[in-house]
């Protein structure tokens, strides 16, 4: 990638787009929603994509001119649909998960509208019932737990929630929650209590399409995801359904009078109810990541990212670390260190200094504040990106023990982070993009 044009046009921005690069390449990346897309998805978010507006669908744009960009967003539904354990719907428009969210609450339900969710605190997202987000203000939420004892979510405290208020609407999902889902006893709850049940799998989206995951398309309603994160795309949103059906609200077209399908509401709640034109660059460029995730090296892929997060969280109990629920099924991890005497603000500081990207997170039942917290979230999809196997991971867990054993010493951060900058040269990120910066 030749960025020579912009660092003549703007020094500034070139020398932080630099720096960013340096950042990634020198450090461990650890934070579980961040990945590595190709290059292909990079040069793809950087085209001429980006100069089109196309309000509308493929073959019913507000606009003239769009037959390219509807042969893009074509390939990224088809693509996306054949991933997906061929989903009946596909809507690849959402900018981010936190919108496409936005589409399912304002689809499926009413504001004042009673839903169920994972609490924030127990791993749960903002977009799902939140005081702070528009989910928390607008809705009436009821949260479920992770048990206590083995932190796990308390499939029976749901039920017994579900069953007490009537939710309308029950979301599964999360953003700190290492452990697989039980889609199906969620949608027997759901069942009994006549309400949509919908799972966001932004987390988890790459492992579950490779097979390493439950499949929540035949058990739930409406499916969101992210385009980052496991699924290693660009930054972005997307809604599925396995199976489209009938609403049930008994909206119907206007001239024929037939009942409209769900899929239709959820595409009018895109455009034009929350957004306007889509970024069709960063359409193409999930459509590009689809293609890579349907080849059969993705699933190689995800197989060693869950290998890798059970070999670092392995390491880290036995260097005496408490892991939320003992263990993890997925890509990421949630470490209480209250037992280290160090909340988590302290450690992630003090191994950002060490070169070892982390960010501090509540745990369950949590006695810090959100500010501070007493967890860390570390996770392995960036890191297998570029290479990292267990044996890695597991040098990893050592650092981090290091660095948190003795947060104050600077001694052991310094070595810490040069014998880090001997492993990184052994994995270069991005070389077609350093080669020639001095």
């Amino acid at each position: 990638m030749s960025m020579e044009i912009l660092k003549k046009a703007d020094p500034q921005i070139y020398e932080a787009t630099i720096g960013e690069l340096r950042r990634q390449n020198d450090k461990l990346e650890l934070i579980a929603s961040e990945n590595f897309p190709s290059s292909a998805v990079i040069e793809t978010l950087g085209n001429v994509m980006n100069n089109k507006y196309a309000e509308g669908y493929p073959g019913n744009r507000y606009y003239g001119g769009c037959e390219w960009v509807d042969v893009a967003e074509n390939l990224a539904r088809e693509r996306a649909s054949k991933l997906f354990f061929g989903a009946e719907y596909v809507n690849v428009q959402p900018h981010s998960g936190s919108q496409a969210n936005m589409a399912i609450y304002f689809t499926l339900i009413n504001p004042g509208d009673t839903v169920l969710g994972l609490d924030l605190s127990h791993g749960g997202h903002l977009t799902h019932g939140s005081k702070v987000n528009f989910s928390g203000k607008m809705y009436n939420f009821f949260a479920y737990q992770v048990r206590k004892e083995d932190g796990r979510v308390d499939i029976d405290q749901a039920r017994e929630l579900a069953k007490k208020h009537k939710p309308k609407m029950i979301s599964i999902g999360a953003s700190a929650y290492s452990r697989d889902w039980d889609y199906p006893a969620f949608r027997k709850i759901a069942d009994e209590v006549g309400a949509f049940l919908w799972a966001d799998i932004a987390h988890t989206a790459g492992l579950i399409v490779a097979g390493e995951l439950n499949n929540p398309m035949p058990h739930c309603h409406v499916v969101t995801t992210t385009t980052h994160k496991t699924l290693r795309g660009p930054r972005g949103g997307m809604i599925l359904m396995g199976k489209d059906f009938d609403n049930p609200f008994g909206v119907v077209a206007p001239k024929s009078g037939r009942v409209k399908k769900m899929g239709e509401l959820l595409d009018s709640q895109i455009i034009p109810g929350i957004q306007g034109g889509p970024l069709m660059h960063v359409v193409a460029a999930k459509a590009v990541a689809f293609k890579e995730a349907l080849d059969p090296s993705f699933t190689t892929y995800a197989k060693q990212v869950k290998a890798n997060a059970k070999a670092l969280c392995e390491a880290l109990i036995g260097h005496g670390f408490q892991v939320v629920s003992g263990g993890t099924d997925n890509h990421l991890m949630l470490i209480d260190l209250r037992n280290k005497k160090i909340n988590g603000k302290q450690a992630q500081l003090a191994l950002d200094e060490a070169n070892i990207t982390t960010n501090k997170n509540a745990v369950p039942y949590d006695t810090e504040s959100p500010l501070l917290t007493s967890g860390l979230r570390l996770g392995s999809p960036a890191l297998t990106t570029r290479g990292f196997k267990e044996s890695e991971f597991k040098l990893i867990a050592k650092w981090i023990n290091e660095v948190i054993s003795d947060p104050e010493n600077e001694g052991v951060r310094k070595k810490v982070k040069g014998e880090i900058g001997e492993l990184t040269k052994r994995f270069p990120l991005y070389p077609e993009f350093l080669r020639g910066l001095a």
